[in-house]
Parts: C-alpha cells; sequence; structure tokens
C-alpha cells in the first residue's frame, strides 16, 4: 500500500508562537527542518507525500498543491477527489517515525486518528475520503469523531508519543532536544539551542 499523504504546510510566517526564541528566518527554516523531517518518515513508511499550500513554494522531490482556501477549505476539496486510502498528516511532527506512520495506516477500522495537545488532531487516515470532511482548529478531534459517527465508519485512535508531539511553543523543543533525530534538532543545535535544568526543572537554553 502507498498511499498519498496529504502534509499541509505555511511556508511564510510558520510557528509564531515560537517568536520569542526565533527570528523570522529562523522560524521558517525551522518549519522547513521538521517538514523535511515528515517527509521522510512518510517516505519511509512507503507513502507519498504531498504538500498542501496556500501559497506559492518550491519542491524538488514532492508534489505541491497550491490552493487559495484555509486548511478545512483546502482539504475538504482534495478528498472527495482522493481515490482510495488517504492520510492527512500535520507538518510540524519531527518526532514522526516510519513505524508510527506504519501503525496508523495498517488499522482495520475505516478512519484512524491520532490526537493532539490541546484537542487538537495530528494524523488522520482515511480508507474513504469521500465519505469524510475535516473540520480543524479548536477540539477538533472531539468534532472529527463526531464527523465519523455522522457518517457511519468506524474510527480507531490511536495513541502515539511520536505522532503526539506537535511542535508549537517554547517548551516543546525539549521534547524535540531529546528525542529527535533529524534536521529539526540538528537546526536547534547549529542555533546553539540545548536542554537546561533550574531548580530541577527541564526547559531549552540557547548559546548566544
Amino acid at each position: 500500500m502507498c498511499p498519498p499523504a496529504l502534509i499541509p504546510y505555511k511556508p511564510k510566517n510558520p510557528k509564531t508562537r515560537l517568536s520569542s526564541l526565533l527570528s523570522d528566518e529562523e522560524r521558517e527554516r525551522f518549519a522547513a527542518a521538521m517538514l523535511d523531517d515528515v517527509k521522510a518518515a512518510v517516505k519511509d513508511a512507503m507513502c507519498s507525500p504531498v504538500l498542501v499550500c496556500t501559497e506559492l513554494f518550491d519542491s524538488e522531490d514532492v508534489q505541491v498543491t497550491i490552493t487559495d482556501a484555509d486548511l478545512n477549505g483546502s482539504l475538504n476539496a482534495i478528498l472527495p477527489q482522493s481515490v482510495g486510502p488517504t492520510l492527512i498528516i500535520m507538518a510540524d511532527l519531527p518526532l514522526a517515525d516510519a513505524a508510527s506512520i506504519r501503525r496508523v495506516i495498517q488499522t482495520d477500522k475505516d478512519v484512524a486518528l491520532v490526537p493532539g495537545r490541546g484537542g487538537g488532531t495530528n494524523v488522520i487516515f482515511l480508507k474513504d475520503p469521500a465519505k469524510f470532511h475535516v473540520d480543524y482548529y479548536g477540539a477538533s478531534f472531539l468534532k472529527h469523531k463526531k464527523i465519523a459517527e455522522e457518517a457511519g465508519v468506524s474510527v480507531d485512535v490511536i495513541d502515539s508519543f511520536r505522532l503526539h508531539t506537535d511542535i508549537d511553543e517554547p517548551w516543546d523543543l525539549v521534547e524535540l532536544l531529546i528525542h529527535g533525530t533529524g534536521k529539526s534538532r540538528a537546526y536547534l543545535e547549529e542555533l546553539g539551542f540545548s536542554i537546561s535544568a533550574d531548580q530541577g526543572r527541564v526547559g531549552v537554553g540557547r548559546k548566544r
């Protein structure tokens, strides 16, 4: 099985909640490094990455779909046209690996959902995309469970540390520096970031 993996990606002004630690250029390069890690994991899992962007973006190694809609509008325009099983995976999951992705796409249910922190949805696998639509933002995990229920399809909720760990806030970098092995961790270390401990609390520090 080699399903397409739709990866929503924002190339300009990404990860604004990291602005206290990273400059605009650094955030763009960091987002690109995380995307590279996700693409590598997707390919290792024998899926075909397809970037879904809202603005022009050149990629030498994967297909890019450009749309002028928001995240929901973009994906909901693509899903009805998708033939066969389809994966949706966020671009800020740098701990993702082939084993965790294979676990999702090998589900025996119609839909697999991987929750993110704070009620979000990090990964969705659909055996029949035409029967489903996405509704991100807010408590999207609960919304996606309800959408599946109303569509009459079975759901597998998958607990995965590597797919649960998205990078949005400064403290999220701790998990990446501890568990990451790819380009995004290497980029943070290149910028001078490392694990720090203050009175037993683990955080990140940066050498200027």
